[in-house]
């Protein structure tokens, strides 16, 4: 018999770990190759996921609802149709299979194969600093949300916890072990609530009479997590310019009939400004960088990754080697990882190996903000709104007028780390220069 592990796919460089939301095939389902066979959620994606051959799903391995670590096993295919294996055998195993407790793939026993035995007791100790400042204890916090929500229920802090999963994150047997030791209740805060990586203990926040409660989504859950653990990384600070895009808008106006027959695309803001991004990176390399420890890695790659907003959350599909596409180039990728990204058809690769990211919340109306900055890069930017504006102005004869032009607040958020003020303000001006000036023969 031919079987291929159907496992669960790395959706981005810093993500251990992925919810597998909804499954959309049943055991002994036929699927065709590339067919989409399951759902996942992790901070970066809420995605599709195809199946990686053509076969019969000969097992489920991981339940919905179950947050496992990249690369683990979740379902098996039957490559041999004479071989496929009816629904209500594999019932009793996919209930087993189900509670087993996430582990990677090299750690899991295969069902056929010989079972590893468990160590007695969970490999997890308490640690009493409970200061949270160590990057292992960064890691071992982005636990899955059962984790999370067993922990604030007995009141423990999982930043002083030592786990068994991958990078030395706490699992759901390592927690209940944890807590069925006793060790649990003696280092129990006395407020109820997880406590913070400052070691101070704030009450869970309780509903009121008529209030709702609704859990929330895995993949909100999971951008919570990103969020708190990138500004804990990053020394953030955030510059503010204001952008004159009227030279821009006229080009468009000219342009964008004759653009939009010729590629069936709408020519909007966004293509000019990642545009003159690209250049600003070149000129700037440290804002298209990681920080490593203490080391800082230049990337040669230029990879513009897009904030989308969707009903459910937010993701940032990213635009390979961006510098060296043209302004249709720029517009046909904007416009398709946008709209894959709706419809949750982005591949895993899509969302990988951004280098610096580019969030429009102006298309809400916002006027600026200050974006936190998506790991491991070291900036981001943020577009607000574009619109009319009276400016003062220099004339030919050297007088003063007002004039109608069409402006936007740019912001940039970055690293001070690594990146001096000087550096973050020189970057933006030179951006803002760029799209002041685009040629008119950029198309």
């Amino acid at each position: 018999m031919a079987r291929v592990d159907i496992i669960m796919p790395q959706m981005g460089e810093s993500i251990a770990e992925g919810t597998l939301s909804k499954w959309l095939k049943e055991v002994g389902d036929e699927i065709k190759r590339d067919e989409p066979i399951f759902e996942i959620s992790t901070d970066k994606v809420d995605a599709e996921i195809p199946a990686p051959a053509a076969g019969v799903l000969a097992e489920i391995l991981v339940k919905e609802g179950e947050t496992v670590a990249v690369q683990t096993v979740v379902a098996r295919l039957e490559t041999e149709k004479s071989a496929a294996i009816a629904a209500p055998e594999a019932s009793p195993g996919k209930a087993a299979a189900a509670s087993t407790p996430a582990a990677p793939q090299r750690e899991a026993a295969s069902p056929s194969g010989p079972s590893r035995q468990q160590p007695a007791a969970p490999a997890i100790a308490a640690s009493h600093s409970g200061n949270g400042n160590s990057f292992e204890e960064r890691v071992r916090t982005r636990s899955s949300p059962l984790v999370r929500k067993i922990a604030a229920e007995h009141g423990l802090n999982i930043g002083s916890l030592q786990g068994s999963g991958v990078a030395g994150r706490v699992t759901k047997r390592d927690i209940l072990g944890f807590i069925e030791s006793g060790a649990g209740r003696a280092a129990a805060p006395a407020i109820r609530g997880a406590a913070p990586p400052h070691g101070i203990s704030l009450p869970i926040p309780e509903p009121w009479p008529g209030d709702v409660v609704e859990p929330m989504s895995k993949m909100r859950a999971l951008i919570s997590d990103h969020m708190v653990a990138s500004r804990r990384t990053s020394a953030h600070v955030t510059s503010f310019f204001e952008v004159d895009l009227t030279r821009v808008a006229r080009i468009r106006a000219q342009k964008r009939a004759e653009f939009e027959a010729g590629t069936g695309l709408k020519l909007t803001f966004m293509p000019f400004i990642i545009k003159a991004v690209t250049e600003g990176l070149r000129a700037f390399p440290i804002l298209n960088s990681s920080v490593a420890g203490t080391s800082v890695i230049y990337r040669k790659q230029i990879n513009i990754g897009i904030a989308v907003a969707l009903d459910w959350g937010l993701i940032v599909p990213v635009i390979k080697h961006a510098d060296d596409l043209s302004l249709s180039g720029i517009t046909r990728a904007l416009n398709d990882l946008a709209a894959r990204a709706r419809a949750k058809k982005l591949s895993p690769e899509e969302v990988q190996e951004g280098t610096f990211t580019i969030t429009n919340p102006g298309v809400f109306g916002s006027l600026m903000g200050t974006p936190i900055i998506n790991q491991p890069q070291v900036a981001i930017m943020g577009v607000g709104a574009i619109e009319k504006r009276p400016k003062v102005m220099a004339g030919p004869d050297g007088e003063d007028t007002i004039s109608i032009r069409t402006c936007a607040y740019f912001s940039i958020s970055f690293d001070h780390r690594v990146i001096d003020g000087a550096v973050a303000d020189q970057f933006l001006a030179f951006v803002k220069k760029t799209i002041e000036t685009f040629p008119e023969t950029g198309l």
